[in-house]
């Protein structure tokens, strides 16, 4: 059996570089960019309001002494022509400053008799006045390549004026379960019968990092419906074809070798992790090839482990592995034997706000509803002679991004 690190290690070295593609705005979010995001203008482009108020001439400011209301300027439709000395602006926030002011005076400061302006006291030149530029200039860059872009990055750059951005493309993905056993949900069972389940998990876990993810059913365990549904997989030239189930040593488990005969090249099989020791990986020209355990648990946890980490790879986030946190247990964990476990827990905050992690204890591979439950994996090293309460445990939330 290969140490996980090792078979991740080996992975990684295998990834193919995917380029990049310009896609809208809309289509931005989580993306990573593959160049600095350039400013095409200032923001703002002109002096702007920063309340709802007066623009003035701070010198020409006095207590008690009126100034003359020359007109309005909002957000839109700007105050025409120059303000005059002994003059004021009625001024909205974001709208244009006129020429010949240099400060505002916010409403609740000031008195109006018709259109006679008086305010409280003289204010700063510059008060409440945004300056061309404040935000960022012309040709500043804004984000440099790399980053996943989030909410707020896309408004900066809808605010920099760019209607699409260019980002790492992401792979196309296919999806085969295999058994004789399996049925899709809502079809009566039979005497030997159970229900395909790990597609309906592994399809909404990929799908974030996927530009499609392709849903290929359901194959019995016979060679050439095998063949054929694992060729037409190949010829739509997916970047990656993940299997689950058929890839163990049982004498009808025959993706090994039905991949092999197709050409793939393996480069590992079996882990040390539990669950999700059967975990096949190979290539074939530039498509990776994964046959994940039949086993729901397992299939969902080498997802989490593997696939993920190597989906965030592909598409240029700097950390892969993101996200893991470092997290107290509320129980002693039991020690682990020569493979690494993937411990189901669930994430909660204790009575002063910190968060702690609180291990399930059900092992089995098939046990579903410990999974749906869980919220997080524990990584229990290999070896490791036991964790006490409190002792900071290294945790995947399951959850997150």
């Amino acid at each position: 059996m290969m140490p996980v690190d090792e078979a991740i290690e080996r992975m990684f070295r295998k990834l193919p570089a995917l380029g990049g593609e310009t896609v809208p705005l809309a289509r931005a979010h989580r993306r990573v960019l593959t160049q600095p995001l350039v400013a095409r203008h200032s923001q703002p482009p002109f002096d702007a309001s920063a309340m709802d108020g007066y623009a003035v001439r701070a010198a020409e400011v006095v207590p008690g002494r009126p100034l003359k209301l020359a007109g309005t300027s909002q957000a839109g439709a700007r105050f025409v022509g120059m303000m005059e000395h002994g003059q004021c602006v009625r001024i909205f926030t974001g709208a244009p400053l006129p020429i010949g002011a240099d400060a505002v005076i916010m409403q609740e400061e000031a008195t109006a008799k018709g259109n006679q302006i008086s305010f409280e006291k003289t204010p700063p030149v510059g008060q409440s006045v945004r300056k061309q530029g404040f935000d960022f200039k012309r040709g500043a860059e804004l984000l440099p390549a790399g980053v996943a872009l989030t909410p707020a990055m896309l408004n900066l750059a809808a605010s920099a004026n760019h209607p699409a951005l260019t980002v790492k493309r992401r792979p196309t993905i296919a999806v085969l379960a295999t058994g004789d056993e399996l049925v899709a949900p809502g079809t009566p069972l039979g005497p030997d019968q159970i229900i395909a389940s790990n597609s309906y998990g592994l399809i909404p876990l990929l799908a974030p990092w996927a530009e499609q993810v392709i849903d290929l059913g359901i194959v019995a365990d016979d060679k050439d419906k095998l063949e054929a549904a694992l060729l037409a997989a190949f010829d739509q030239g997916v970047d990656m074809l993940v299997t689950t189930g058929g890839a163990s040593v049982g004498e009808r488990d025959y993706v090994q070798e039905v991949l092999r005969d197709l050409g793939v090249e393996g480069d590992f099989w079996k882990l040390r992790m539990r669950p999700g020791k059967p975990l096949m990986f190979g290539t074939r020209g530039r498509t990776l090839v994964f046959g994940l355990p039949g086993n729901p648990v397992s299939a969902l946890v080498t997802a989490t482990v593997i696939l993920k980490p190597a989906l965030r790879a592909m598409t240029g986030h700097i950390d892969p592995f993101w996200p893991r946190i470092g997290v107290p247990p509320l129980l002693g964990l039991p020690p682990n034997g020569p493979r690494r476990h993937f411990m189901r827990a669930t994430l909660s905050r204790n009575d002063i706000g910190f968060m702690q992690v609180e291990p399930i204890f059900e092992t089995d591979s098939s046990h579903s509803t410990s999974l749906a439950l869980a919220d997080a994996l524990i990584v229990v090293p290999e070896d490791s002679p036991g964790v006490p309460p409190g002792e900071i445990v290294d945790v995947i939330p399951l959850s997150w991004g």
